[in-house]
C-alpha cells in the first residue's frame, strides 16, 4: 500500500507541475499575443496555433491528471487516516487552491475563444499582472501541505 501510494503522490506531482508550466506559460503568450499581432495577422495565426497547443497538449491533460490522481491520493488518504483529514486547515488550503487553479485554468482557455474571434479582452500588462498568480497560490498550497498547517 505504501508503494502504490508514493507511486501516485509522485505521479501527482509531476502531473502538478506540467499544469503549472502551462498556468504560468499561456498568459504569458497571451501578454506578447497582445501586444505583438494585430488580429488577422500572420503573427495573430502563429500565436493562436500555439496558444491552441498548449491548451490542447499540456494544460487539459495536466489538469485531468492531477485531479485523478489528488481524487486516487484523497481515497487512499481517507483509507490510512480516516475521512477527517479533508476538514483540517492544511487541506482545505490545498483545495481552496485546488479550486482557484480550476477556475484559473478555465478562465484563460476561455480568453483563447476570445482571441480565436479576433478579440483582445485584456491588455498586455493584464496578461503580465496576472500571470504569476498560480505561482503564489501553489505556494501556499505546498507550505500547507508539507507542513500540514494547523494539524498541530
Amino acid at each position: 500500500m505504501i508503494a502504490a501510494y508514493d507511486l501516485l503522490r509522485g505521479l501527482h506531482i509531476l502531473a502538478d507541475i506540467a499544469w503549472m508550466a502551462g498556468l504560468l506559460m499561456l498568459p504569458r503568450l497571451y501578454a506578447y499575443h497582445t501586444e505583438t499581432a494585430p488580429p488577422g495577422s500572420a503573427f495573430d495565426a502563429h500565436f493562436l496555433r500555439w496558444e491552441g497547443k498548449v491548451l490542447k497538449i499540456i494544460l487539459g491533460p495536466a489538469m485531468g491528471l492531477a485531479w485523478l490522481f489528488g481524487l486516487a491520493l484523497i481515497y487512499d488518504d481517507s483509507q490510512i487516516r480516516g475521512a477527517g483529514f479533508l476538514a483540517q486547515p492544511w487541506m482545505l488550503t490545498k483545495l481552496a487552491g485546488v479550486v482557484f487553479l480550476t477556475g484559473w485554468h478555465m478562465f484563460i482557455a476561455g480568453a483563447h475563444q476570445g482571441f480565436l474571434a479576433g478579440r483582445r479582452d485584456h491588455t498586455a500588462k493584464f496578461w503580465r499582472m496576472t500571470n504569476e498568480l498560480p505561482f503564489l497560490a501553489a505556494i501556499v498550497m505546498v507550505i500547507a501541505v508539507t507542513t500540514e498547517f494547523g494539524n498541530h
